[in-house]
């Protein structure tokens, strides 16, 4: 969408005004996770090839979000000019979803954070919930008390999980702890124009900017 000019949250607005499709889950984001959907959607492409059924929108759905769960690392670095190495990343959520400590198929543990650190970033992390679940999928992290301290000195920050303290961050501070005012935003929590205003070299999902 960004790249014909289009805004994520738009479409999705207008998608979601269908009464048979609905608005709740048309969120963009960094792919998804969780115990159930990766499961069923793997179980039911294995049934049908089993059955001798080609399912191709269930293969895709689930080729696309291995890709996008990678693209998301990627778009950290080209943010960053193309170049992470020796940069620290701070990763504020770790769940696949706020008010869980599910780590299975999420996002950052399985597949962001690990291009990251192949490119030479180092991890900061912080989530309210699931750290100590995350310990078990991420190594050479260094995980954090709370997000200023996950924030602090580094070069750029990634919203990964829209838990609400992440929507009330004081931005001031976040600031003057960031090495560069650096926000890769994934779950569009904030406003472009916004972001911008405050000083921040900000990005964000499915938006021209």
């Amino acid at each position: 969408m960004k790249k014909v000019g289009a805004n994520v949250q738009e479409v999705s607005r207008g998608i979601g005004l269908d009464n048979r499709i609905g608005s709740k889950f048309l969120h963009a984001g960094p792919g998804y996770g969780g115990s159930c959907f990766p499961k069923d959607t793997l179980a039911l492409s294995r049934i049908a090839a089993e059955a001798g059924s080609n399912l191709k929108i269930v293969d895709s759905v689930i080729e696309v979000n291995a890709a996008r769960k990678k693209k998301m690392a990627d778009k950290v670095i080209d943010f960053m000019g193309g170049d992470v190495s020796g940069k620290t990343v701070a990763l504020l959520g770790l769940a696949f979803k706020p008010n869980t400590d599910d780590m299975r198929e999420a996002p950052p543990a399985s597949t962001s954070s690990k291009k990251l650190q192949a490119a030479g970033a180092r991890i900061r992390a912080y989530d309210p919930a699931s750290m100590e679940e995350a310990g078990k999928y991420m190594k050479d992290v260094l995980f954090c008390d709370g997000p200023y301290h996950a924030i602090e000195n580094a070069d750029v920050v990634v919203i990964v999980t829209e838990w609400d303290q992440f929507r009330a961050l004081d931005l001031d501070r976040v600031k003057s702890l960031l090495k560069t005012p650096k926000v890769v935003d994934l779950r569009n929590i904030y406003k472009p124009d916004y972001m911008k205003d405050r000083g921040f070299d900000y990005t964000s999902v499915g938006r021209t900017y």
